[in-house]
C-alpha cells in the first residue's frame, strides 16, 4: 500500500499592498463588518490609541480646517482685487477729468502717492526734454530719449512687453529714485504700450516684499495700459 507524502503548506500573511488593494477594490468591506471596524484602534500622537472612526473624524476635521483656510485666503484676494479695481476707476475718474498734460501727469502722481499708497513713483516718458519744459511735476515726472546712455540699465526691461516686480539692480534704483534710492525695497516697472512705446511707470516701495517675481501682474498691466492711454490725448 502506497502512501502520499502529505505537503506542509506554510500560511502566508497577505502584504501591506495586497490588504491595501484588497480595501480599495471592496469599499464595502467594513459596512459588511462593523464590528471589526468598532474594534480596530491606531497610535495617535499623543501616544495613546484612537479607533479608526475616531482617526477618520480627526483626518476629515483636518480637512475642514485646511478647505476654511483656503476659503479665507480666496476672500482674502477677492477683497484686495475689489480694492485694486475701486482704486483704479477713482484714478480713471481723475485722469477724464484732466484738460491737458500738465494736469494729467499732476493727477497721475496724486493717484499713485495716495489712492495706491506708493512710497515712491516716477513716470519716465520717451521724448525730447526741452518739449516738456512747462510741466513741473518735481520729480515724478521724467522725459528722456529713449535711447540715451542713462537708460542703458534698462536694457532687458525696455526690450520686454510685461511688467516686472522684485528687487532691481543699483543703477536702476539710482536713476530713478536719486537720494531717496536707498529707501527702496522693491520696485515695479510698468511698461506704457507694449515695447515701452510711450516710456514706463516706476512703483517703489520701502518694503522689500511689496512687489516680488511671484505675484499677478495683470493690475499693474491695467494700470500700464490706462496711463499709456492718459498721455497718448496729448
Amino acid at each position: 500500500m502506497s502512501t502520499q507524502a502529505e505537503v506542509d503548506y506554510a500560511d502566508e500573511e497577505p502584504s501591506e499592498q495586497a490588504v491595501h488593494d484588497y480595501l480599495a477594490a471592496h469599499p464595502d468591506f467594513f459596512e459588511n463588518h462593523p464590528n471589526l471596524l468598532n474594534s480596530l484602534h491606531l497610535p495617535h500622537a499623543t501616544g495613546g490609541a484612537i479607533s479608526l472612526v475616531e482617526r477618520q473624524i480627526s483626518v476629515l476635521r483636518q480637512k475642514d480646517l485646511k478647505l476654511e483656510k483656503q476659503l479665507k485666503e480666496l476672500i482674502g484676494v477677492a477683497r484686495a482685487n475689489d480694492l485694486l479695481s475701486a482704486k483704479i476707476h477713482e484714478l480713471t475718474m481723475q485722469l477724464l477729468s484732466a484738460h491737458d498734460l500738465k494736469t494729467t501727469v499732476i493727477a497721475l502722481e496724486e493717484g499713485m502717492r495716495s489712492g495706491f499708497s506708493a512710497d515712491q513713483a516716477v513716470l519716465v516718458v520717451f521724448g525730447d526734454p526741452k518739449a516738456f519744459d512747462d510741466i513741473d511735476a518735481g520729480r515724478f515726472f521724467r522725459v528722456i530719449e529713449k535711447d540715451a546712455e542713462a537708460l542703458s540699465p534698462f536694457k532687458t526691461f525696455l526690450g520686454g512687453s510685461s511688467a516686472r516686480c522684485g528687487q532691481i539692480r543699483d543703477a536702476q534704483r539710482d536713476f530713478l529714485f536719486k537720494e531717496d534710492a536707498g529707501e527702496i525695497g522693491s520696485t515695479a516697472l510698468v511698461p506704457l504700450i507694449n515695447d515701452t512705446e510711450i516710456g514706463f511707470l516706476a512703483i517703489g516701495s520701502s518694503d522689500a516684499n511689496r512687489f516680488h517675481p511671484g505675484m499677478s501682474i495683470d493690475f499693474l498691466t491695467r494700470l500700464g495700459d490706462l496711463v499709456a492711454g492718459a498721455l497718448r490725448r496729448y
